[in-house]
Formats: C-alpha cells, structure tokens, sequence
C-alpha cells in the first residue's frame, strides 16, 4: 500500500510540475516588447508545396533588442517566408533586403503593456486550475486506497503531503506571473 501511496504522490508532483513547465512556454509566447526568436514559432512557411515551420528553413537571430533577423537557406525562400510573416497575423512588418529579412518590434504602449499583464495572468489561473485538478485526482485516488485497505492515517497523511504540493506548485505559478508581469510593465 504504501508504494502505491507514494506513486499517486510522486505521479501528482510530476504533473503539477508539468503545468508549471506549460505557464513557462505559455509566458514565452507573451512578448514584452523584446525581440525574440520564439516570436515566430507560429510561422509556417510553403516550402515547394509543404508547409514548413520557419526554422527549417532559416536561421532567426536578433542582433539587438528590437530586431528581428531571418537568414533564408535558400534565396528563393524570401518572398514566401516574408508572405508566411505578414499572414500570421503577428502584427509584424517585415523588411525585405534581398539577402534577409528584417522586422523591427515595434515598442508597446501602455495599454497594450496592461493586456498583455493580464493574459499572463490568466493563464497563471489556468495553471492554477490545473494543478487543484491533480491535487483533486490525486485525492480520488488516495480515497480509493483507503477503501482498498490503506490506514487512515496513512491517507491523512497522503493528502497534506499533496496539498503540500499544491501550495507549493501554486505559489511557484504566482512567483513566475510577477516576474512576467515586471517584465512586462518595464519599459
């Protein structure tokens, strides 16, 4: 009984730690101003027929904070990786010189700089539904045990140690949405 306590417990940490791995790609995606290659992530480029994410088929640098560079491997692949960009619905105007593309970011305004606050903090919410989903499950399971024959205080025990971990794994959501949200305020 006991191995299978610590399995729901253990199970329950590595999915609670997976939601917190999610917020962090979701923040990436949240820009604050600051070029970045994952920027364009989203872009998928026809290459002769397939469609292709934009790293396959170029290199995507940022010599500085607000630009954006984009190094086809193929010259022919300019003018259809700039359409790719402009399509996406990015909100980017991207520059083409012949031998690159280049999108300069353009500063946020205030008003976006709060939207974009807030969206961070939706999805810490959402992480944070998530993590009470498996704190929840992880209890259904515990419950389960018990009537299976595990003690009672066992299962006590078995279900601070996940709210434990559910405090622990909400307040590390809030933590990385502060940072998010300096990051973003800061001009």
């Amino acid at each position: 009984m006991e191995e299978e306590v610590s399995l729901v417990v253990e199970t329950a940490q590595e999915e609670m730690q997976s939601a917190i791995e999610h917020l962090k790609k979701q923040f990436v995606n949240i820009r604050a101003g600051k070029a970045s290659p994952v920027m364009l992530n989203s872009v998928v480029v026809d290459y002769y027929g397939s469609m292709t994410p934009l790293a396959q088929v170029a290199n995507v640098n940022t010599p500085d904070g607000r630009t954006l560079s984009i190094q086809p491997w193929e010259k022919a692949m300019i003018d259809p990786i700039e359409r790719a960009i402009i399509n996406s619905n990015l909100g980017f105007a991207p520059m083409n010189n012949g031998d690159a593309i280049i999108i300069s970011i353009p500063p946020l305004t205030e008003e976006r700089r709060r939207d974009l606050a807030k969206q961070a903090k939706s999805e810490t919410e959402k992480t944070k539904v998530v993590i009470r989903n498996y704190r929840k499950d992880a209890n259904g399971e515990i419950k389960t045990l018990e009537k299976d024959g595990l003690g009672e205080d066992a299962a006590k025990d078995a279900e601070a140690t996940i709210q434990n971990l559910t405090h622990k794994f909400s307040k590390v959501a809030d933590e990385l949405e502060k940072e998010k949200a300096v990051e973003i305020m800061t001009v």
